[in-house]
């Protein structure tokens, strides 16, 4: 903190020394101490619930109220809340996750039976029987820069394996990484004291010599090691910059009885989604579809939406032929297109929910509704056919959705940069049941603290709507000069601006524009979740 408001003095130093403005006092500074967010935060009652489900009909949460804590178990069929200040709700809560099987998720991946887990070991793959603590190795020619199901490239240094174990617990598919020939990155730690000189494996653009995955599956009863029958691809996926976004082995699917493994290849410059089937006890790999485009590919906006249907031989996959980011149904045989299923100019950013049965997808998208703010998350429905598309969250705002595990309810909050949350729960149809809480911003509001304005202007060429925030002193003085601070993020993966849901405090601009700053905030172009045209205009 005091590094933070040391350098907003040098700025303001700086600016005043050449405005001639009046040097502020120390009690200015405090207060804009005041509006970072250990400070605000804790200002807001009642916001967001955040359901801890229990069985299929009830959760529980946690909501603090003036600095006092309160457990509220929620029945999800009629809404009935019952509320206590104790944590009886927390303990059975916590003494049921202990019965559950244990392991160590910082290092281990757990099967779906909760028999074994599967850890590296020597740049090898092993797996250990929960119940009985023995262990089992499964490769044995991994090494230093050549191991298994590795989770050491680039920026990443996690001791976690990166693989997809099959249903029934039998095989895993994972990879063995080639970064033998793969440049070495350094760098000097700014710590106090001796300096320390870090290095690992990080190919540059021009390299020759990038990281590689020759993928294999495993058989696990029997130890066999089948090798797909492919070149090995780049360490790359649809989503990020790798083939693991948050952990998972990304970009892979099994059918039911694990003979199939559905899974993408993505190149090295992101233009290129291959999707291909691998027979799982040969490891003959065919190509089934392939998207190539003049810029990058992406399978969705902060989740992978391209889904494997093996019931019905179907894949969902997810493009921006038109210029938005849509669902196209295919079938998995042929690589044919059945039917475009969402439309329009709108981008689908994350399914939510697969309804195989009765053929029905629940996503959440932004930009359908017209007059509201393009960024905004909705939840919606519609079939696999493209009909009977359904808003399923009508109030304006962000809405944040999570669903019950069997899929009958979900928990939405909604609100809005300058509207604070409100919390409640329906049914997976949309139906309203109740609202489960409204957050409370009056000791927020009481310490002087203004919301962010939201604001509309047009992109230098007129062709696009820019939006963002504003953040202004809490008293402005009409024709008095400001000085304004732009905050720019133009990633072509995120914008400046973040999420559209409240929030008491982001970043420093709450507090700059408390010591007298008028702060602007743009999702610009070439920033994600409008339209490709939009996305590629860098």
């Amino acid at each position: 903190m005091k590094y933070i408001i040391s350098f907003c003095l040098i700025c303001m130093l700086s600016i005043n020394v050449l405005s001639g403005q009046q040097l502020l006092s120390t009690e200015d500074y405090d207060n804009a101490v005041d509006q970072l967010r250990w400070n605000t935060n804790k200002l807001v009652d009642r916001m967001n619930v955040y359901p801890n489900w229990q069985g299929d009909d009830a959760f529980w949460y946690r909501v603090s109220d003036n600095g006092k804590t309160e457990y509220v178990l929620v029945n999800s069929e009629n809404g009935e809340k019952k509320t206590t200040d104790s944590k009886d709700i927390l303990d059975s809560w916590l003494e049921e996750k202990k019965e559950k099987t244990k392991y160590d998720r910082r290092t281990e991946l757990l099967s779906p039976d909760a028999q074994k887990a599967a850890y590296i070991e020597d740049w090898n793959l092993w797996v250990r029987d929960v119940k009985s603590g023995d262990k089992t190795q499964l490769t044995f020619d991994g090494i230093e820069n050549f191991g298994y199901a590795t989770d050491n490239a680039g920026w990443r240094k996690s001791e976690r394996p990166i693989l997809l174990w099959s249903p029934d617990s039998k095989k895993i598919a994972t990879f063995q990484q080639d970064q033998r020939h793969v440049s070495d990155m350094y760098m000097v730690n700014t710590q106090v004291g001796a300096p320390k000189l870090s290095a690992w494996k990080y190919p540059l653009p021009e390299d020759d010599d990038i990281i590689r995955i020759h993928r294999v599956i495993i058989d696990v009863p029997s130890k066999d090691i089948i090798r797909l029958q492919m070149d090995p691809d780049p360490r790359r996926g649809t989503l990020c910059d790798d083939i693991s976004c948050d952990g998972a082995f990304d970009d892979n699917y099994w059918n039911d009885d694990a003979t199939k493994l559905v899974f993408v290849s993505t190149s090295r410059d992101h233009k290129i989604a291959q999707l291909r089937i691998a027979d799982a006890r040969t490891g003959e790999v065919k190509d089934i579809f392939k998207e190539e485009v003049d810029t990058q590919y992406e399978s969705g906006q902060g989740a992978i939406n391209w889904k494997y249907l093996p019931n019905s031989n179907e894949f969902i996959w997810y493009s921006e032929r038109d210029n938005w980011g849509h669902l196209y149904l295919y079938d998995i045989n042929t690589g044919e297109l059945k039917n475009q299923i969402t439309s329009g100019d709108f981008v689908v950013t994350r399914i939510k929910k697969l309804d195989e049965s009765n053929r029905v997808i629940y996503f959440e998208a932004n930009g359908k509704e017209q007059g509201r703010d393009p960024y905004f998350s909705h939840f919606y429905k519609v079939d696999f056919s493209g009909m009977n598309l359904r808003l399923l969250t009508p109030e304006n705002g962000n809405h944040r959705i999570s669903l019950s595990p069997n899929g009958k309810y979900f928990v939405d909050n909604y609100s809005q940069p300058d509207v604070p949350p409100v919390s409640v729960l329906r049914t997976i149809d949309g139906q309203f049941i109740s609202t489960l809480e409204k957050a409370d911003i009056s000791r927020l509001l009481a310490t002087g603290w203004k919301p962010p304005q939201p604001i509309k202007v047009k992109s230098d060429n007129g062709e696009f709507d820019l939006y963002g925030l504003m953040f202004t002193p809490n008293e402005m003085e009409e024709g008095k000069k400001y000085p304004v601070v732009n905050y720019v993020y133009p990633g072509p993966q995120g914008g400046g601006v973040g999420s559209r849901s409240f929030s008491a405090s982001r970043r420093d601009h709450n507090a700059l524009a408390a010591l007298g700053f008028v702060v602007i905030v743009i999702d610009g172009s070439c920033n994600p979740n409008r339209s490709k045209a939009f996305h590629d205009a860098c």
